[in-house]
C-alpha cells in the first residue's frame, strides 16, 4: 500500500491531537493507494496461496449494532428461516485491510496474522459518523466541534465517502495493539472506494492523562506524532 501524501490530512491531522483536562486524544487519517508496493507483492502472494483471492471470508459484527437487537441488526436468511447470515469480504479486500494497518503502523507492529473475524463491515455511513462524534464529541468537546467541518470535508474530498465501503477493525484484547493501560477507547476505520482503489485509514485512541503524565503512553504518543 503506497501513501498519498496529503497536506489538508496533515493539517487536520495537527488538530487531531487534542489535549483535554483527563485525557489526550491522539488521532490520524491518511490516504492510501491499493497499489503494492514493497514487500505486499511477497505477503499477497502467501495470504492467497491457499485460497482464491475471490474467496469469502466472514466477517463479525459490527461492533456499532452488538448492543442492538437482533430486529434492528442488517441480516440475510439463508434457505434455513431464522438463520443469520454474517457479512463476508474477499480475501483480496481483507489483504487491503492488513495491509494498510501494516503500512500505518510499521515497523511498530505486524498485522499479517490479522484474521477476518477481527474486522466488521459497517452498516451505513451514518452509524460510523455517530459512533466516532459518540466518542470525540463528549471527550474533545469544544475543540472537535470547530475541526468537525474540515475533517469530514478532507475526508469527503479525497475518498468520496458514499461511494465507499467501511470496514472497522476490532481486534481482542489479547492482539490489541492499544490495550496499554489507560486506554480509554480507540477505534480504526477503513474507507474503501473500489473504483478509486483507494482506502483512507481514520484512527483515534483516548488515553488517560494520568497515564499520559506518568510516561506509560510516550512511545505511543511519539508515535503520532511522527505521523504528523
Amino acid at each position: 500500500m503506497k501513501l498519498l501524501e496529503s497536506t489538508r490530512f496533515e493539517a487536520v491531522n495537527n488538530k487531531l491531537h487534542i489535549q483535554t483536562g483527563d485525557s489526550t486524544i491522539y488521532g490520524r487519517i491518511e490516504s492510501y493507494s491499493c497499489k503494492m508496493a514493497g514487500n505486499d507483492k511477497a505477503l499477497y502472494k502467501r495470504f492467497t496461496s491457499e485460497q482464491a483471492p475471490t474467496d469469502l471470508q466472514a466477517l463479525s459484527p459490527p461492533q456499532t449494532l452488538q448492543d442492538m437487537s437482533p430486529q434492528i441488526l442488517r441480516s440475510s436468511l439463508s434457505g434455513d428461516e431464522g438463520v443469520t447470515l454474517c457479512d463476508t469480504i474477499s480475501r483480496k479486500t481483507l489483504f487491503y485491510l492488513i495491509a494498510t494497518l501494516n503500512a500505518a503502523f510499521e515497523p511498530d507492529y505486524d498485522f499479517s496474522d490479522a484474521r477476518s473475524h477481527e474486522f466488521s463491515k459497517e452498516p451505513s455511513l451514518q452509524w460510523v459518523l455517530n459512533s466516532i462524534e459518540g466518542n470525540l464529541g463528549p471527550v474533545a468537546g469544544e475543540q472537535y466541534s470547530k475541526i468537525r467541518h474540515a475533517l469530514w470535508t478532507t475526508i469527503e474530498d479525497e475518498i468520496s465517502l458514499k461511494d465507499c465501503d467501511i470496514y472497522s477493525y476490532n481486534p481482542d484484547l489479547n492482539s490489541d495493539p492499544f490495550g496499554e493501560p489507560g486506554c480509554l477507547w480507540s477505534f480504526n476505520y477503513f474507507f474503501y472506494n473500489k473504483k478509486l482503489k483507494r482506502i483512507v485509514f481514520f484512527h483515534c485512541r483516548a488515553i488517560n492523562s494520568v497515564y499520559v503524565d506518568s510516561g506509560f503512553s510516550s512511545d505511543f504518543a511519539m508515535e503520532d506524532d511522527e505521523c504528523y
